[in-house]
């Protein structure tokens, strides 16, 4: 799940300042800093604001982790695409950025208990004869993708024999859409719910086919993730989100952002 940003954001760090050398164990750091890893591009679960300060659904939920776990966090704006590498080079503890816990992903990183669930969905202009979305039925259309992303893993792999068109990032995806660069786009339902319903631009289009869900590549929701060797910080956050889901805050968190409980 998730956008893309720039490189200058990727050097961006929200709170004590700027690191680009290699953390030690969030356990060891916990009287210090624990950094935590977040896009700030992919609105509504983490932008940043007018004012350059991360909000959104993915912030709110790190904040109350972080208080509930004793930790002292700090937030890392990073690249998708350098995600999962700079975790694995310690450059921060933990990525809190609506990350899917797919097959591969599990691979490299170990993941908490899932915080929210999302399907994938497709989406058309209002006016698109498009009714179905079997890779038959876009012969002759471009789809659109984001790139590193698990639906661009799909794409590549269900609709090899479809244009696939790839985008840095979720906005330039939606206005790829808007300016119909591309026929259809195959985006994170919750993600792309926001620019629908919110934004003037995104009255243009709406979801058209069945959700798509598919364990291998979109896992069964979105998980914080960190390093494999960091068992006593999985713990922590493990309960530390029990504990916000058992007390209302997470309820309170999810009521700000959507109407519907994404649990």
């Amino acid at each position: 799940m998730g956008g893309r940003t720039t490189n200058l954001l990727s050097r961006i760090v929200v709170g004590l300042g700027i690191s680009g050398t290699a953390v030690p164990a969030a356990s060891e750091a916990q009287e210090t800093i624990t950094k935590v890893a977040i896009e700030g591009i992919f609105p509504p679960f983490n932008y940043l604001d007018s004012n350059n300060k991360l909000q959104g659904f993915d912030v709110e939920i790190a904040k109350a982790l972080c208080s509930v776990a004793g930790l002292k966090c700090e937030f890392v704006v990073q690249d998708w695409d350098g995600m999962i590498p700079n975790l694995l080079a310690k450059k921060y503890h933990t990525i809190i950025s609506s990350m899917s816990m797919s097959a591969e992903r599990k691979k490299n990183v170990k993941f908490t208990n899932p915080y929210y669930d999302s399907p994938s969905v497709f989406i058309v202009q209002k006016s698109s004869p498009l009714k179905r979305m079997q890779p038959s039925d876009l012969a002759g259309k471009k789809l659109g993708v984001t790139l590193s992303t698990s639906q661009a893993s799909y794409a590549n792999d269900h609709y090899n024999g479809v244009e696939r068109v790839v985008y840095p990032s979720s906005p330039d995806l939606y206005k790829a859409l808007e300016a119909k660069e591309v026929d259809v786009i195959l985006e994170d339902k919750l993600a792309v719910y926001d620019w629908l319903t919110n934004t003037k631009a995104g009255g243009c289009c709406e979801f058209r086919g069945e959700d798509v869900k598919d364990p291998n590549y979109f896992g069964e929701g979105a998980g914080i993730a960190v390093r494999p060797d960091d068992a006593d910080l999985l713990r922590r956050l493990n309960q530390a989100l029990g504990t916000i889901e058992a007390d209302g805050t997470y309820d309170r968190i999810n009521a700000k952002y959507f109407p519907f409980s994404i649990r």
